[in-house]
């Protein structure tokens, strides 16, 4: 495939966000049953450390509802009780579920990126990301859709208007319990 054919891959308004601020990616076909940060990583050996997970969260019991977006390491755990919280000024905060991140960003599980999410009715969302994420020398993420991925400089992403980077944003994972 040619540079030009791969960015057929993505979705207008993420080839158009990446356009826009001069974001300097290489775009990566992916399979859709690969889509998964770890199923993507063992299939094509990218040690999940290399591999930046975007994820929208809310607020819950919160009138209107406030909500953002988290771009994290794929070997952390993003710290939703207390960082996240935090930064939306709520009481409780969680994961969105598939419907309301389909309903903010326009992409499915699996593929959402900070590049080209829609704007809503409060304006566009706030992007933090992790610091973690910026220690590495690239970094392999969602590309808009469950058919191709982004790999790109992590600094890339503060060309992005708005983009917070937030220190223990998340923590590394522990071993999982036996």
């Amino acid at each position: 495939m040619t540079n030009h054919d791969t960015e057929l891959l993505l979705m207008p308004e993420v080839r158009n966000a990446l356009e826009t601020h001069g974001i300097d990616h290489e775009v990566l076909p992916c399979p859709d049953e690969l889509s998964d940060t770890a199923a993507f990583c063992d299939h094509y050996g990218v040690p999940l450390n290399q591999a930046a997970n975007t994820i929208v969260v809310t607020s819950r019991k919160t009138e209107p509802a406030v909500q953002a977006i988290c771009v994290v390491l794929g070997t952390s755990r993003l710290d939703v009780n207390k960082k996240v919280r935090e930064l939306l000024g709520a009481k409780k905060a969680s994961f969105a579920d598939a419907e309301l991140t389909m309903q903010l960003t326009g992409m499915q599980i699996g593929g959402v990126t900070p590049f080209g999410v829609r704007s809503g009715e409060s304006g566009e969302l706030p992007v933090y990301v992790d610091t973690a994420v910026l220690g590495q020398d690239h970094v392999i993420m969602g590309g808009g859709n469950r058919t191709s991925k982004l790999r790109l400089a992590p600094t890339e992403l503060r060309k992005l208007p708005g983009v917070v980077v937030v220190e223990g944003l998340a923590a590394l994972r522990g071993p999982e319990p036996a």
